[in-house]
């Protein structure tokens, strides 16, 4: 049987600490790979009450754009005071992200959202991430590295233009897969489990994983028969970010507190959840 992760185990945050936008100067913003870009922020407070798994809401300076663009945390250096998100560019908003220029001073709001939970005994977390869920996934290895837990990435990418490959080699065993297997393992992250030592290792104590929903459906799957806890990310579109408008709500197995009904919301209850949690259909 799968080994549930206690929702009220979660990271909490409460949100009416979070709820001024701060003015952050942006200190690197470059493309990383075809369509993905890499911003780097000075942004004291979210980087000393950030956790692995949480986002931020990012704001445009175009006013015609009054929803924030929400962003996973890709890093936290709480010792520098600096914040760094890598998104890609799929809409007006993140291109308009991909412009700034050093200097730029960009409204945040954050951090947001409830995080990964690292679970006593836990000593070998395997990362499961595909496309832009990969990011939020490196600062969790290096959290867990820091406390001693070994760490697996498996990390899947359409073809051979990765990114953040070499920063997750410092702080995990890095496992690849490819859609046209151009690198790494070809086929999905499951795929790439299997046909690795991974699938047979039997000291893995957590799974935890980011990305689109088929994978996260295959990552549940693939926990639930190896009989071990699981937490997934959810991605799903926000605008208000901190519970109200009710925009982002996914289907639940069990019933959510707030609704009373078997659904929860991604940006205040999530985004990660106990995978025994999230219906994925």
């Amino acid at each position: 049987m799968e080994h549930p992760v206690k929702p009220d185990a979660r990271i909490k945050v409460k949100m009416s600490e979070y709820k001024e936008k701060k003015t952050c100067q942006i200190l690197e913003n470059k493309e990383i790979a075809s369509g993905i870009f890499s911003m780097m922020v000075n942004a004291e407070d979210i980087a000393k009450n950030a956790m692995p798994g949480q986002f931020c809401s990012l704001y445009c300076a175009d006013g015609a754009r009054l929803l924030p663009r929400p962003i996973s945390i890709c890093d936290a250096d709480k010792e520098n005071g600096t914040v760094r998100f890598v998104y890609r560019v799929v809409g007006s908003g993140t291109k308009e992200f991909s412009a700034l220029p050093r200097g730029y001073e960009i409204k945040i709001l954050g951090p947001l959202g409830n995080g990964y939970k690292i679970e006593e005994g836990a000593c070998h977390a395997v990362l499961f991430g595909g496309g832009v869920g990969i990011p939020p996934l490196l600062f969790l290895a290096k959290t867990l590295k820091s406390k001693g837990i070994k760490v697996t990435s498996v990390l899947g990418y359409r073809s051979a233009d990765t990114f953040l490959t070499k920063e997750f080699e410092t702080c995990s065993d890095l496992i690849i897969s490819t859609d046209d297997g151009s690198l790494g393992i070809k086929g999905t992250v499951i795929d790439a489990a299997r046909k690795s030592d991974l699938s047979s290792e039997s000291d893995i104590t957590d799974i935890m994983a980011c990305g689109p929903i088929p994978m996260l459906k295959g990552v549940k799957a693939f926990g639930r028969e190896k009989d071990i806890r699981t937490q997934i990310s959810m991605e799903e579109r926000m605008a208000c970010g901190i519970g109200v408008c009710l925009g982002c709500v996914i289907k639940t197995t069990e019933i959510d507190k707030h609704s009373k009904v078997k659904n929860a919301r991604v940006c205040k209850d999530g985004p990660v959840f106990p995978a025994s949690l999230v219906d994925l259909g």
